[in-house]
């Protein structure tokens, strides 16, 4: 499965390039809203699987709910960055920089922080209080829209600043004599996330039976091992991108998923789970807003793009949340 995902990532990638050129929008509406969002539906099905068609334990499937919802952005922000800047790290060196377009980088952040933060301020309503938690709920969805609005009305003026989405090979599909137009880009769009999300999904599958056999708890599956399946997408298309040199897919797709499961997914787990502050799942919380809070800082200080060993320092925060997690 880990194979069909990395062809799947290839198609995907070269056809996203193709679509982003062809409607001439930026390289931060492809990679932060159309990447994000295709990449982000196996992380997605995770836990609204879990929650709405699980197994006859509400109380497990609430669990890995919760640790799915909570666990995909702690894997984007702290392990799937630092991949990302570590596939590069023999071509640019450890004082090397990686440069995405900085007011998209930097709004991404913003959003995700804001959503985030207030996601966990509503573990401590009182579930009675469905009110309360219902306004929480909207604010994030509506948090969201505002994000894809900001993000669509930014395309024009990056595109005339020389950020539009560009290609530098054939589409796939086109190698066996079709031509490349909307129609047959659509096609290669579709199949590759076709065989995404049935790669990942399988994957999951066997990450489960291998956890179960070693008789891990729902909780630690769903917060561990999970979101390393489910994120693979994310990860491997930003490592094609970066190693191409196009830092803003590569970092849009990273960041702009944060958003989507910062936002959308909280909501669902706020109104559908308990959303309770246990221990281990506010060391996750801690540590993923202290990962982005650390990107943010970084983006302000060098106003040149990211350097490589600060990016590295985000699989630091991961190991942190091992340790306290298995601790």
């Amino acid at each position: 499965m880990l194979i069909v995902i990395l062809i799947a990532s290839e198609l995907f990638t070269n056809a996203l390039e193709h679509l982003g050129e062809k409607l001439n929008i930026s390289e931060g509406v492809t990679g932060s809203l159309f990447a994000a969002i295709g990449t982000a539906l196996p992380e997605t099905m995770v836990p609204l699987l879990a929650l709405l068609a699980g197994t006859a334990d509400a109380n497990i499937n609430e669990e890995i709910g919760v640790g799915a919802i909570l666990g995909a952005p702690l894997m984007l922000s702290t392990l799937s960055t630092c991949l990302m800047a570590f596939s590069v790290l023999r071509q640019r060196g450890i004082a090397g920089r990686i440069r995405p377009e900085r007011s998209g980088f930097v709004r991404d952040l913003n959003v995700f922080l804001f959503a985030f933060v207030l996601a966990a301020a509503a573990m401590y309503v009182p579930q009675q209080e469905r009110y309360i938690r219902g306004a929480l709920s909207v604010a994030l969805v509506l948090t969201y829209v505002v994000y894809i609005i900001l993000t669509l009305r930014a395309s024009a003026v990056l595109v005339e600043d020389g950020h539009a989405t560009e290609t530098d090979s054939k589409m796939y599909i086109a190698r066996l004599g079709l031509p490349t137009n909307l129609l047959t880009i659509l096609l290669q769009l579709a199949l590759g996330l076709a065989l995404l999300v049935y790669g990942a999904e399988g994957f999951i599958y066997g990450v489960e039976g291998v956890a179960h056999l070693l008789g891990i708890s729902a909780l630690l599956l769903s917060l561990l091992i999970i979101p390393i399946a489910t994120e693979l997408p994310e990860k491997v298309n930003s490592i094609l991108w970066i190693r191409r040199g196009k830092d803003t897919l590569a970092f849009g797709n990273i960041t702009g998923a944060m958003v989507f499961q910062g936002t959308l997914l909280p909501a669902i787990g706020i109104m559908l789970t308990p959303w309770q502050p246990r221990i281990e799942v506010l060391s996750g919380v801690l540590i993923t807003v202290l990962a982005a809070a650390w990107l943010r800082m970084n983006s302000r200080k060098h106003g040149n793009g990211l350097p490589l060993w600060a990016l590295l320092v985000n699989g630091l925060f991961y190991i942190t949340f091992l340790g306290m997690t298995l601790w």
